[in-house]
């Protein structure tokens, strides 16, 4: 595993471990999951994706932008970087879609069972 890759995982862990305890902003609700952290080759920026459940993605994603600097100023007394990465939020929404997805073949094999 290469420098980025253990560093995208460390933030993945500790930015994990921060949500869980929350966050004051109220747009920030619901479980959410951190699939995953791609940090550029400079170390300057860490984007990272995230699924939520049980409120609106998009207001959520909104909330963690707003509370981005709180957040790394968090994990960064938890990871050993000479500058730690902005940190910028996106929804992932590659759970929706594998939902999506099941249930339309859930649907088609039903209907093969009844023709």
């Amino acid at each position: 595993m290469g420098r980025i890759e253990r560093v995208d995982s460390e933030i993945k862990k500790q930015l994990s471990s921060v949500l869980a305890e929350g966050v004051k902003d109220p747009r920030v609700s619901g479980m959410i999951s951190v699939m995953s952290v791609r940090t550029d080759t400079e170390l300057d920026q860490a984007k990272i994706y995230v699924s939520v459940y049980g409120a609106d993605p998009h207001e959520v994603v909104a909330g963690l932008n707003s509370a981005a600097g709180y957040l790394r100023a968090r994990i960064a007394d938890k990871i050993k970087l000479r500058a730690m990465p902005s940190l910028k939020f996106f929804y992932d929404d590659s759970v929706d879609y594998s939902i999506k997805i099941d249930k339309i073949i859930r649907e088609i094999n039903s209907g093969e069972e009844r023709g």
